[in-house]
């Protein structure tokens, strides 16, 4: 336990020349796109808001020893950040969580994707700077090949559809939150990311002891497949997504940050049928290429030509 915190700090210290911000959230797309079929196993033994708790509560635990090695004022830094940025994360997680339980992963990740479209309107509402002409084209593109990944012409809109179209729309207004709050700020990426996991941990762990019966909380599975879930869930899907994205979002657009992230259905769908065995139709092939390109295209620096006066 000794060696934890100079591990973690070993962690941090990985320089942004080494993974820049677009291979960090193609990265995290590629562990969120596993993480579906991950949350659904899960909640065939515990609820919603145990689940949740269990994740967020243990990624704190385990970042506890680095959160107590930062400075005062970088830990008071931080907290400005965590606490209003941990509300937006509470919600889209309950609402995605508890969306997967009631819809296909297919519809879930479609509906999560159209935070594509709704985040440049936010990014220029918020911050009255119209997006570049190719990420409004690339969100376009990348809308449109998770429409052929997943098939959603041929159904409508569930009660876990719902969940997850709120669900898009409150990422849209976190992504452009935190983007705001860590601007020009001292914060830590891990640990706000610690502070972030005890936050919504608590809070779903409040939702989970107001729900409960008069027996009290439910009783945590035996199984180890649910906890291989969790730690998956926590290790992978949280406690390293969450700190490569918190190291991203200050340095790239909330816009680059959605399309990049876009891709999720994408890896969904390679995990699916590579580690389970699921087919996927020519159609979806060719939407999950189009989410890939438009990703891989707005990850590239765009080109600049020089003019001379003759």
């Amino acid at each position: 336990m000794h060696r934890l915190p100079a591990l973690f700090a070993h962690f941090a210290r990985f320089s942004p020349a080494r993974l820049p911000p677009a291979l960090l959230l193609l990265l995290i797309a590629a562990i969120w796109g596993s993480s579906y079929s991950v949350v659904k196993s899960a909640l065939n033994w515990y609820p919603v808001a145990g689940v949740i708790a269990i994740r967020f509560l243990l990624t704190a635990l385990l970042l506890t020893p680095y959160w107590l090695r930062l400075p005062a004022a970088q830990r008071r830094a931080t907290m400005a950040v965590a606490a209003p940025s941990s509300l937006g994360l509470l919600a889209i997680f309950f609402a995605e969580t508890a969306g997967v339980a009631h819809t296909s992963a297919g519809n879930a990740a479609f509906l999560v994707s159209l935070c594509l479209l709704l985040t440049p309107g936010v990014e220029w509402a918020w911050f009255g700077q119209r997006p570049a002409a190719r990420l409004w084209l690339a969100a376009l593109v990348s809308l449109f090949g998770t429409w052929l990944l997943t098939g959603l012409a041929a159904g409508g809109l569930n009660t876990g559809d719902a969940l997850m179209l709120l669900a898009a729309l409150i990422r849209a207004f976190q992504t452009s939150l935190t983007t705001r709050l860590m601007r020009d700020k001292a914060v830590d990426s891990l640990g706000l990311t610690a502070a972030q996991g005890l936050m919504v941990g608590g809070g779903a762990l409040a939702v989970l002891l107001m729900s409960a019966t008069s027996e009290g909380l439910p009783a945590l599975p035996q199984a180890g497949a649910f906890w291989a879930a969790l730690a998956y869930l926590t290790l992978f899907c949280t406690l390293f997504a969450f700190w490569a994205m918190n190291r991203a979002l200050g340095q790239s657009s909330p816009t680059q940050v959605s399309l990049l992230l876009g891709s999720e259905p994408l890896w969904g769908a390679l995990f699916a049928v590579f580690w389970l065995g699921e087919s996927l139709a020519p159609a979806g092939w060719i939407g999950g290429l189009l989410i890939a390109g438009a990703a891989l295209w707005v990850s590239l620096p765009e080109r600049r030509m020089a003019v001379q006066a003759a």
